[in-house]
């Protein structure tokens, strides 16, 4: 009797037990595959290193404009979304004027010797003219009257030292009929370490500004440049009425 038992009591302890086993086994079956699905995603988050390919289109209204772009063209996570904003700051590749794509992923991460990245921000106008119109009532008091010739056809001003303009310089090429187009270059090793060390801003939609920012290397063709800025934001663009 005692004998049964005993091994009546040691079979429950067994099935206790390979229950036990079996249930720990089955957790850490689970916390494998959760590990692995996340390392999935977090390594496929820190390749994208903020960026997404993702092409959905976002409706971002700012004052009386609707600007309609994907997501992947939009610079910051956080404003990937649909709604009211102040400011909308994109990154496109130029010439294509197309945002991160993997095809496109190492000019987005800029391990080429060649920068083509643009950085554009829209937001509401605060001064009644852009850069090009701010020339002659403006910056042509703040800068040396002789200039040195740059590509494209520009002139290159260094500003003077009341301007408050530190390690900049005014580029300006004149345009006929049309006041000249004005662009500010960051000047020595300033220019050298930025992606983008030149910035231009300009008028579109019902009252806003497009800022703009561009390699230096893109002067030698700003006529073309700004002609493709432009046709972004009116393509990009719907304003209301």
């Amino acid at each position: 009797m005692k004998q049964a038992a005993l091994a009546n009591e040691l079979t429950v302890v067994d099935s206790r037990l390979m229950k036990r086993v079996l249930y720990a086994f089955t957790a850490l079956a689970l916390l494998s595959a959760a590990i692995s699905l996340g390392g999935k995603w977090f390594g496929h988050s820190i390749a994208m290193a903020g960026y997404t390919d993702d092409a959905t289109i976002h409706q971002v209204v700012i004052g009386n404009n609707v600007i309609a772009v994907p997501a992947n063209a939009i610079r910051f996570a956080q404003a990937r979304r649909d709604g009211i904003a102040s400011r909308l700051d994109l990154y496109l590749r130029y010439p294509q004027m197309d945002g991160y794509s993997e095809a496109a992923r190492d000019d987005f991460n800029h391990t080429g010797a060649a920068k083509n990245i643009v950085f554009l921000s829209f937001e509401q106008r605060m001064m009644s003219r852009d850069m090009s119109g701010r020339f002659a009532p403006i910056y042509s008091a703040l800068i040396n009257k002789t200039g040195i010739a740059g590509p494209g056809g520009t002139t290159v001003y260094g500003f003077n030292e009341k301007s408050g303009y530190l390690n900049e310089v005014l580029v300006v090429a004149e345009r006929p009929g049309k006041d000249p187009f004005v662009a500010r270059c960051l000047s020595g090793p300033s220019a050298d370490e930025s992606l983008a060390p030149c910035e231009r801003d300009i008028q579109v939609g019902d009252e806003l500004s497009l800022t703009y920012r561009f390699p230096r290397e893109f002067l030698g063709d700003w006529q073309t440049l700004d002609a493709a800025i432009a046709t972004e934001a009116g393509r990009v663009l719907k304003t209301g009425h």
